[in-house]
């Protein structure tokens, strides 16, 4: 027998719903003289991220971690700060296909979550893309304090979104967090473009 289709979609945020254009960091990194890609090297060594991921470190500790690392190779914590409040500066874009679907299908009745491996500045970002009212439920592992791909995190968004877990669907771009879901019971499609908006769409029951 076919699984039932979802009552609720869980959406994940960095690299479904927002975009990162790589232009803005690899312009900050030519401006003080560093390699390309080592601004999210660095940020996202794991022994330097879960903390933050989890409610441990604030972003703003995080972010000062990320510039210390760096002083030596640009001339100093001064310049190092400088360079990396640049690169902060920019908080990514909304895909619009995407918003257009969680749209669509809030309206047809199904709940709507986002499910983000986030910091304590997931908020004010979402104000800043004007996200802030499109949700029902915002699950941020900084705030509950267990990250994807756990089964506790999906767990928790399960409950928020009051929907057992054979009846959502989870959008994510990263394998692990997808394996995770099927794990903890989701129904999980690997996100790698809008062409997979078809499929979710028949998955969902509106």
């Amino acid at each position: 027998m076919g699984r039932e289709r979802a009552t609720a979609l869980l959406v994940d945020f960095d690299g479904v719903l927002r975009r990162w254009d790589p232009a803005v960091a690899a312009g900050v990194e030519r401006e003080y003289g560093l390699s390309e890609g080592v601004l999210t090297e660095i940020a996202m060594q794991w022994g330097r991220l879960q903390p933050v991921l989890t409610g441990r470190v604030s972003h703003a500790d995080w972010m000062s971690s990320v510039a210390d690392a760096l002083a030596d190779s640009v001339g100093g914590p001064e310049r190092a700060r400088a360079g990396v409040e640049q690169w902060q500066r920019y908080r990514g874009e909304v895909d619009p296909e995407v918003l257009a679907f969680v749209r669509e299908a809030r309206s047809g009745g199904i709940r709507i979550g986002l499910g983000t491996n986030a910091t304590d500045l997931l908020d004010a970002d979402l104000a800043a893309l004007d996200l802030t009212d499109e949700f029902d439920a915002v699950v941020n592992s900084s705030r509950i304090g267990v990250n994807k791909p756990a089964k506790e995190y999906f767990q928790a968004a399960c409950a928020a979104l009051e929907t057992q877990a054979g009846r959502v669907l989870f959008l994510d771009d990263e394998d692990w967090a997808i394996r995770g879901a099927r794990v903890a019971g989701l129904s999980a499609l690997r996100w790698s473009g809008p062409a997979d908006l078809r499929y979710a769409r028949a998955a969902l029951a509106y």
